[in-house]
């Protein structure tokens, strides 16, 4: 009795008798362990002529073609692909129907007949194998050659009618006991099927190689040797190919394997085979200004002639995009941005590009700035990133889609999440301040990308006011209603007091947004003030038995606050003349062509009338001077 080792086995047809069983590991058809038992195999070989066992022996392996050098003349020609075998017909014929049913026609140029074996799985190494076979030599199988020669040996018929213990039903043997029982040799044959279509496919060595891995994948591991060899599994799972992993995948879902599972298969499998998913850098370089002209450029480990037309590259990416389960907890929020990015780069499908532009509006909340740097490319069939002065260096459009599918999942909630809107303002925000310093950014693309967020979505505005001075900075030639028009997009009545004492001293600030900051910040000094005096009398309330010293307290804050209010009061009405002012500044210069200058001084001359003692040059106008003349009257309070 020969007994196959895990892995390899030896089968030497000419020294074993008729008859003589062969032992195999074996499992059940659906794998389940090595121990489940033993099943056996007959082998029956025929008796070839001594004359033709000695022929065999004379052939060597490294001389091609093969030549019998004998008494008995070889009579058949066997080509695969440039390689010829000068044969002898028996052992074919006795073993192969697909040659027994050949009209072989008698060679012209040779005294035997010719056949020629068109796209022959395994090529001609493998008939190689398939000749020691038919002549009784032994050979072995191995995970590496099994696939190989069971198609080989459907191709040539090589059937129990013909003979027992023929060629399939040994290479099914060891396929079923030995491969898939073993996660590693499954993976090795479902390798080398790659180049055996479709013959691998239509004898379903595939599908059975899909499903065992499938079967192993879901099974529950919790100790700790488990989940070191479940790590080893993701990087053997990442050597197939790509439709062959995605049959895995999918059968691995269909056994009920845990969303999470997948997921990190499918993201171990993308930061091998996507350029640039496994590094944080990877994508913007940065960018400097020459004639206005925005420069940026796109790291890769490829060359750039290849790098955005690629169809290998996009065939994975897109089927990476469809096998991603649908549960939020499969994959990061992280991981689908990096995904989008390659799907926009190398031009894949618009609806796998908008299916992942909707999950990244689900998950937006966990999403960083950095992750939100998409490249803009001017044409995706482009080789090279683009160098125009008319394309932003961000691409800000799939951004605004990815906010508004975010809208559209919260107002979808059966409970608002308001604390998600609150987050997304502030991401947003800080992806405006980053994207502000690009001089091709139009204010219509940053308003619209700003406003895109509903008003009760951002509780402060402070980081809104820090996009849009960035952007004031970065763009210093714009107009005054450019400016304006820039500064409407936030609420002054809901910047802090730093941000207010900030705004009231930047000179980038049109006017009218100047004078709404000043008001605001003294609301907001009103407001405070007014809870210092109810604080102040609810301790006064505590403190009822120290009257003496408390009555006298009372008398001068309220003398204080007396004090404050008529400040306060002149103040605001000191303001709406201000306003009144600026109102008819505006129409007369509109009608007679008046400078700003000179309008400027008359407002300024009517307020500082009305500030006892407080002298400021006449001719000085600077925006720093016009503050000033609040701050004083606040200090005074």
């Amino acid at each position: 009795m020969l007994c196959a080792p895990l892995g390899r086995v030896n089968l030497d047809r000419a020294s074993q008798p008729a008859g003589m069983k062969k032992t195999f590991p074996a499992t059940p058809q659906s794998p389940a362990s090595d121990s489940d038992g033993v099943d056996q195999v007959h082998q029956q070989s025929p008796m070839l002529p001594s004359k033709l066992i000695t022929i065999a022996d004379c052939f060597h392996d490294d001389k091609l073609p093969w030549i019998a050098d004998s008494q008995i003349p070889a009579d058949l020609f066997i080509q695969v692909d440039d390689v010829t075998f000068n044969v002898h017909k028996y052992p074919f014929i006795s073993k192969c129907g697909y040659i027994r049913r050949l009209d072989i026609q008698p060679s012209i140029s040779n005294s035997g007949y010719n056949c020629k074996l068109e796209n022959f799985p395994g090529r001609s190494e493998t008939f190689h194998i398939i000749l020691r076979f038919c002549y009784g030599l032994p050979i072995d199988i191995s995970p590496k050659n099994l696939a190989q020669l069971r198609c080989a040996s459907e191709y040539l018929e090589m059937t129990e009618e013909m003979e027992d213990g023929n060629l399939i039903s040994k290479t099914e043997a060891f396929l079923t006991f030995v491969v898939l029982s073993s996660w590693r040799d499954t993976i090795i044959v479902l390798k080398t099927c790659e180049t055996l279509s479709p013959w691998a496919e239509n004898i379903q060595i595939v599908r059975r190689c899909c499903d065992s891995i499938a079967w192993k994948a879901s099974k529950d591991r919790q100790s700790t040797e488990a989940v070191n060899e479940e790590g080893r599994w993701y990087d053997e799972l990442a050597t197939l190919r790509i439709d062959h992993f995605m049959r895995t995948m999918t059968a691995v879902r269909a056994k009920g394997t845990k969303a999470e599972t997948i997921g990190k298969y499918i993201v171990h499998y993308a930061e091998r085979h996507v350029p640039g998913m496994d590094t944080e850098s990877e994508g913007l370089r940065g960018y400097g200004y020459g004639k206005n002209e925005l420069q940026f450029s796109v790291i890769s480990r490829r060359d750039k002639g290849d790098f955005r037309n690629s169809k290998e590259q996009r065939t994975i990416i897109e089927s990476m995009i469809s096998i991603i389960p649908p549960q939020q907890e499969a994959v990061s929020c992280k991981f689908l941005l990096k995904m989008l990015k390659m799907a926009i780069l190398y031009s894949a499908t618009p609806a796998l590009v908008s299916e992942l532009e909707k999950r990244i509006g689900m998950m937006l909340e966990e999403a960083t700035v950095h992750d939100l740097l998409i490249p803009s490319y001017k044409n995706a069939d482009q080789s090279v990133p683009v160098n125009y002065p008319e394309c932003t260096m961000h691409d800000i459009d799939v951004v605004q889609r990815i906010v508004e599918y975010f809208l559209m999942h919260e107002e979808q909630r059966q409970q608002p999440h308001k604390s998600g809107k609150f987050n997304v303002s502030k991401l947003i925000d800080n992806y405006l301040a980053e994207i502000a310093r690009d001089p091709n950014l139009s204010i219509t693309k940053f308003q619209v990308l700003a406003e895109s967020l509903p008003e009760s979505a951002r509780t402060c505005d402070d980081g809104l006011y820090r996009a849009i001075d960035i952007y004031l900075k970065s763009h210093p030639s714009l107009s005054e209603y450019d400016r304006r028009r820039l500064c409407k997009i936030m609420n002054c009545a809901k910047l802090s007091l730093d941000a207010c004492n900030h705004a009231a001293q930047n000179d980038r600030l049109p006017m009218r947004t100047v004078v709404q900051v000043l008001f605001s910040e003294q609301v907001k000094i009103r407001a405070v003030m007014h809870g210092k005096e109810q604080e102040q009398s609810g301790n006064n309330s505590e403190q009822e038995g120290n009257q003496s010293s408390t009555e006298i307290e009372i008398k001068n804050l309220r003398a204080e606050l007396q004090n404050v209010k008529a400040k306060m009061a002149e103040l605001q009405k000191d303001y709406t003349e201000l306003q009144q002012e600026y109102e008819k500044l505006l129409n007369n210069k509109q009608r007679n062509g008046s400078t700003w200058s000179s309008g400027w001084r008359k407002i300024k001359n009517s307020f500082h009338a009305k500030q006892e003692g407080d002298e400021i040059g006449d001719g000085d106008n600077r925006p720093s001077m016009r503050r000033a003349s609040f701050r004083r009257m606040l200090s005074m309070s």
